[in-house]
């Protein structure tokens, strides 16, 4: 569990990445401060813990790809990444996600909840990322490369064109070795190597070696459409769908 207790004044809050937040009444403990930022713990384990915030350390490291984290918590969820494990799934459309903030996320669309506004013209938004791209219409600030000095409308497009000059594959395949530089490739990859299809649909017979493609099919016969632009409105039956759509308001090609 990766927690931090924090105090302020006679609160003591607990932090779980995985919970909701907690928030305990202690007047009489006796707690450990940290010499740097004065923050407050109820144990000295959880004080050392913190003390990585700012020395920057990171004693654990990924067997796989050698990225190194300062907390053993947040190298078991990295783990994810390459073993794809997604504990997490949504109760509307069935996609799975390796961390519960990301399944969060990924709820509001079906929700239509938009928590996060712009401070300049107040238009709403589902995602923090999404407020983030829209600001920069304001600013007219946009992400880019170091090397070739491409410009991205978002961070995550840069992340994965910059893969092009490091060469770098994070994802790799279990049964091959094979790399990728994206998940998605890595995920279609592994279809390959297996003729398995253990989901159908009840519709029209269709077989899917994955449930999540099995639930993207299903949309074809429901005609619904849960992914909605930000930007515009306009509804997709798949996320990829939408993603397409989304470059056609920031006129760019992502991964070039």
């Amino acid at each position: 569990m990766n927690e931090t207790h924090l105090i302020s004044d006679l609160s003591v809050q607990t932090f779980d990445t995985d919970k909701n937040i907690e928030n305990v009444i202690h007047t009489k403990k006796k707690y450990f401060t940290c010499d740097i930022c004065g923050q407050k713990f109820l144990q000295k384990r959880l004080l050392r813990k913190h003390f990585h915030t700012h020395t920057k350390g990171k004693a654990y490291s990924c067997d796989v790809c050698s990225k190194g984290f300062s907390q053993r918590g947040d190298l078991n969820r990295h783990y994810r990444i390459h073993t794809n494990e997604k504990p997490y799934s949504c109760v509307v459309c069935g996609k799975g996600f390796s961390l519960r903030g990301n399944l969060s996320r990924h709820s509001r669309i079906h929700t239509n909840e938009k928590p996060f506004s712009c401070d300049v013209c107040n238009k709403k938004y589902s995602q923090k990322s999404s407020l983030n791209v829209h600001f920069r219409t304001h600013t007219n600030e946009k992400p880019f490369c170091d090397i070739c000095h491409k410009v991205f409308a978002q961070k995550r497009y840069l992340i994965v064109h910059f893969r092009t000059h490091t060469n770098e594959k994070p994802y790799s395949c279990d049964v091959c070795g094979k790399g990728y530089s994206q998940r998605g490739d890595l995920n279609r990859h592994c279809e390959t190597h297996t003729n398995e299809k253990p989901f159908s649909c009840g519709v029209c017979g269709n077989k899917y070696s994955r449930k999540s493609r099995l639930n993207e099919h299903l949309r074809t016969h429901t005609k619904k459409k849960p992914y909605s632009c930000d930007v515009c409105g306009k509804r997709y039956s798949l996320r990829g769908a939408l993603n397409r759509h989304y470059r056609t308001h920031t006129n760019e090609n992502p991964f070039s």
